[in-house]
């Protein structure tokens, strides 16, 4: 059984609903073999991360950054996952107000830093809030959980 770690910070109604909508395509009923875990960031620890097969992150856009408990999860792991899990694939999906550049660039710096891979094109959920961004997110972790579960990733 492979694990698949979601991280996400969901603190309005909105990105509650695209958090339970990437769970929910991770969740995909025809999906056996892969275990999905949710955590938010202040109970995520370096032993969570160091456990997983795949993990797919989540972050508001905050002042054309990452949110601070996004940033607290690197700043309290880093250093414990460096050089354990090379080459961990991974996804992220941004719901940004502007145009999540600068959040896009901070997790990519770190884990390019933390040499995770990239498997999937961030999904980067920008402007007033759509319902089809609900769509992308369970489509953003089916096909993470699919990919892992076919050893693609």
């Amino acid at each position: 059984m492979k694990r698949l770690l979601i991280i996400a910070h969901a603190p309005s109604k909105n990105t509650q609903k695209m958090l339970e909508a990437v769970i929910n395509g991770a969740s995909h009923p025809d999906i056996e073999n892969v275990e999905v875990f949710s955590l938010p960031p202040l109970e995520t620890h370096p032993e969570d991360i160091n456990a997983a097969d795949a993990i797919i992150l989540g972050t508001t856009e905050n002042l054309g950054y990452m949110a601070g408990l996004m940033k607290d999860v690197f700043d309290r792991c880093y250093y414990p996952c460096l050089d354990k899990n090379e080459g961990l694939p991974f996804a992220f999906y941004i719901r940004a107000g502007h145009d999540g550049t600068g959040t896009r660039r901070a997790i990519e710096c770190i884990t390019k830093g933390l040499r995770w891979r990239l498997v999937q094109d961030p999904l980067i959920c920008r402007g007033d809030f759509q319902t089809g961004f609900i769509d992308q997110c369970e489509e953003l972790g089916l096909s993470i959980a699919a990919s892992l579960e076919a050893g693609i990733i």
